[in-house]
């Protein structure tokens, strides 16, 4: 059983679930604790957690950095209390989502010749884009044909986005969160590569639904947490209502020290 999902994604950035919701899904899957970790946006609650409705809310962010390297990751930052900082980088993250944002929907109008009928607004991401598309009568393509012919890292309608460099990241999540992990690291097409920021980090995400056949990629980032001592995080990283998926037993949550 999960008692804490720290990886849920609302309408703030580019999830399905209303933020008011999240007290009630939660308690349909019998989670106690949610992280809301929106996509480069801060909470509008104050404090690192608040209580909803017998539901402990963990104030949370999701921030893509990019390394000297070039490979781009995800931080997940835990029990935030903002900072000028962190403000000031995730407003220009979000101006440049915005402007990126719009850049994709004329391109996917333009070469499906079609009205897609969305606002791009805080938060937009290529998710929206895609259940856009799926919805529209007259685009032939579902909202996984979407991201594979159009919008995906390689279709033509990709637009990259201006993202703050790991180091940048890393110092505005280390002054305003509590516990700063890496987001599914067995996502990475170098896994391996991402795993080397962990000892900069205060934790690993290692419980996530991957699916079948990881067992070694979890062999690895046990191995990783044990010789750095790192904490470890889990969440279902859920873009709808269906909370619970992955995550934390209780005893793990509470060796995060954010209640």
């Amino acid at each position: 059983m999960v008692y804490a999902d720290l990886h849920v994604h609302t309408t703030r950035s580019d999830g399905g679930l209303e933020l008011e919701a999240v007290p009630a899904a939660a308690q349909r899957a019998g989670v106690d604790v949610v992280a809301v970790t929106d996509h480069d946006r801060l909470q509008p609650f104050d404090g690192p957690t608040v209580e909803r409705d017998g539901v402990t809310i963990v104030h949370g962010i999701e921030l893509r950095v990019e390394r000297e390297t070039g490979q781009r990751l995800d931080l997940l930052g835990y029990g935030v209390e903002s900072t000028s900082a962190l403000e000031s980088v995730v407003d220009q993250i979000q101006a440049n989502r915005i402007e990126r944002g719009q850049a994709i929907v004329d391109c996917v109008e333009d070469r499906l010749e079609v009205d897609l009928g969305v606002t791009v607004t805080d938060g937009f991401g290529r998710p929206h884009v895609a259940r856009a598309i799926d919805a529209h009568p007259d685009a032939d393509y579902d909202y996984a044909d979407a991201f594979a012919h159009l919008i995906g890292s390689d279709g033509p309608c990709f637009v990259p986005r201006e993202i703050p460099s790991f180091d940048r990241g890393l110092e505005v999540l280390s002054g305003a969160c509590r516990v700063v992990s890496l987001a599914h690291p067995l996502r990475y097409s170098d896994s391996e590569g991402a795993l080397e920021i962990a000892p900069e980090l205060d934790a690993v995400e290692r419980w996530y639904p991957y699916g079948r056949d990881v067992d070694a990629g979890l062999a690895l980032v046990d191995e990783v947490l044990e010789r750095h001592d790192l904490l470890a995080t889990g969440g279902s990283d859920a873009h709808d209502d269906e909370l619970g998926r992955a995550g934390l037993s209780r005893a793990a949550f509470e060796r995060l020290g954010l209640s």
